[in-house]
């Protein structure tokens, strides 16, 4: 055997060897290098979208400022959303439907639907579209991008490498957390935002390697971009306990305001979803560049709007036009299928709602209430967990963004005001959850189904198994058993037919003593009907396989070479419900 024939096989083998372990529920060493791994990865990809984002926008804002829409032209503000919902409609027009999903709702729909498996292609129109839209000044964020970036930067390699279901899962959470962490240098909120509003599951084995890619990814973005927070605001805190039962009422205003933003956005995508798509996206620019004539805050991101709510800058009469003009665009951007994000409009709104309702009970108590920015700052928060329905992330994120330990104890009843208010009052879904329905699809997510999918078939399946011919002589079936295997594969014109117990064949060997051949279909015995499954697969794939296919048995295999299936084991219902039972 040649050396490089050598290689190739001992490589193949300890990749087959890390593919069974990682396929395990508790595969944490694993999947720990794993999420580093995809942490700098997917921390790489972020950099370099806001690079392509923030060198677009200096090389023709006025002073070369990223955030300067306001001193625009007015007919430049209306051109320049027109002319790139235009553009994104005829690239989007010519694109197959399946390669137009984008944003986090694919995520979790690839998620929850195809276990984690994330298109390269549509990885690269969402790099595109989603730059496109916020250079030209959709009312979008940059998060809902970076989410699917990060998504596909932790699934893309583990699908290269052949890695199972179980662990794709896992990296695609990991790449989510990192590309909020590298965009927003908010590590913690990452990782919550990836286990509570896309995962939807909290595990140690699932939290660790989430941890450590928003560790790396943070760790890549400050070296580019510093340690700073995304917001500045002078020091705020609570002046007094008496603001409390206000503290509360806001909170259930802008609960009120998220349940209309997502009504906004489902009606938007439920009434002129049949439109084409270049219509519908032009139509988006059109909306965005009428609304940026009164306010031309509304343009982009608008961070800058963000800073100068929670300075106090802004007059209330700015704080309510370019709050309600704010949730017009962005609901009939995000609506029309504009290919950007939600989460910083959100925050935007917010910060907008908050404000003024800190100057409106300043207006009635001076005394007793605190500044305008601590109000702002609390209505980012909870504007994030009534539309996201995820108040920790939420929480996390306005303390992680302003680094401002003071907000955490109004923060808390603020969020979880506007929770209750969005989801118990008007029984309102997160924005994503809506939009998710909209397309006809339910993310189902109890217990047993979060067990079934932790766990690759790799690591439940019976190795004790030997592969005989429907019709095999006395001495292959005696050297066969010599290994004292489970089961029998039994193979009849080159494909696998049914499952027999080896003890069946051994009481025939013993019954039948002159027999010089056997018939392994016509022996005394139980026989399972089998099909395939792939060594990627995990658990809750394989019970549906079963459910699907009618048999009672799988064998798991994979494609080695083309038109080579190597075969790894077989797996029976009985053992799948064995391991989640006591899983």
């Amino acid at each position: 055997m040649s050396l490089h024939r050598w290689l190739r096989r001992t490589w193949t083998r300890q990749l087959d060897n890390f593919r069974v372990r990682v396929s395990r529920a508790e595969a944490l060493p694993q999947l720990a290098m794993l999420g580093i791994i995809t942490g700098l990865i997917s921390g790489g990809v972020i950099i370099a979208f806001r690079l392509v984002i923030e060198l677009s926008q200096g090389a023709f804002l006025p002073g070369g400022d990223p955030e300067n829409y306001e001193g625009l032209a007015t007919t430049t503000r209306f051109l320049l959303p027109l002319g790139g919902g235009l553009a994104l409609g005829l690239l989007f027009q010519f694109l197959p439907a399946r390669r137009r999903q984008v944003g986090v709702v694919h995520v979790m729909e690839r998620l929850y639907y195809h276990q984690g498996r994330m298109p390269f292609r549509n990885a690269l129109v969402q790099f595109i579209g989603g730059a496109l839209c916020i250079i030209t000044g959709h009312s979008v964020g940059r998060e809902g991008p970076a989410i699917h970036l990060g998504a596909a930067s932790g699934s893309l390699p583990g699908q290269y490498g052949g890695l199972p279901n179980n662990s794709l899962r896992v990296l695609t959470g990991c790449g989510v957390a990192a590309a909020i962490a590298a965009m927003f240098n908010t590590p913690l909120a990452g990782v919550i935002f990836a286990m509570e509003v896309v995962m939807m599951e909290y595990t140690v084995v699932g939290f660790a390697p989430v941890i450590l890619a928003a560790v790396s990814a943070t760790a890549l973005s400050e070296l580019m971009y510093g340690s700073q927070p995304a917001f500045q605001l002078p020091p705020v805190s609570l002046g007094s306990l008496i603001e409390l039962p206000y503290i509360i009422l806001i909170g259930l205003v802008i609960g009120g305001l998220s349940t209309a933003f997502i009504f906004l956005v489902r009606e938007t995508a439920a009434r002129l979803g049949f439109l084409p798509v270049w219509v519908r996206m032009t139509l988006a620019g059109l909306i965005v560049g009428l609304l940026a004539i009164p306010a031309p805050q509304v343009m982009s991101i608008g961070y800058d709007t963000v800073n100068a709510a929670l300075i106090g800058e802004l007059a209330f009469g700015v704080l309510v036009l370019v709050m309600v003009c704010k949730i017009v665009a962005t609901a009939g951007c995000v609506g029309l299928g504009i290919p950007g994000g939600m989460i910083g409009p959100v925050v935007f709104v917010g910060a907008l709602a908050g404000g003024a309702l800190g100057m409106i009970g300043q207006t009635i108590a001076p005394t007793e209430t605190s500044s305008s920015g601590l109000y702002a700052l609390l209505g980012m928060g909870a504007m994030m967990a009534g539309t996201l329905q995820a108040p920790l992330a939420a929480l996390t994120a306005i303390l992680e963004l302003t680094g401002n330990p003071h907000v955490i104890m109004p923060g808390m009843l603020a969020v979880i005001a506007a929770t209750i208010t969005a989801r118990a009052v008007f029984r309102q879904p997160s924005v994503y959850h809506a939009l998710l329905r909209a397309r006809g699809l339910d993310v189902r997510n109890d217990p047993v189904l979060q067990s079934l999918r932790r766990t690759g078939v790799g690591a439940v399946m019976n190795k004790g198994f030997v592969t005989l011919e429907r019709r095999v002589t006395r001495e292959i079936a005696q050297r066969a058993l010599e290994g004292n295997p489970e089961w029998i594969l039994v193979k009849e014109e080159g494909a696998y037919q049914a499952l027999l117990l080896a003890v069946d064949l051994a009481h025939a060997l013993t019954d039948d003593k002159e027999a010089a051949e056997f018939d392994l279909f016509a022996i005394p015995g139980e026989r399972r009907q089998v099909t395939s499954i792939d060594l990627q697969a995990n658990l809750q794939e394989a019970l549906d396989r079963l459910n699907a296919s009618s048999v009672e048995a799988l064998y798991v295999s994979r494609l080695v070479a083309p038109g080579i299936a190597h075969v790894y084991g077989v797996l029976t219902r009985e053992r799948i419900e064995r391991s989640y039972r006591y899983s």
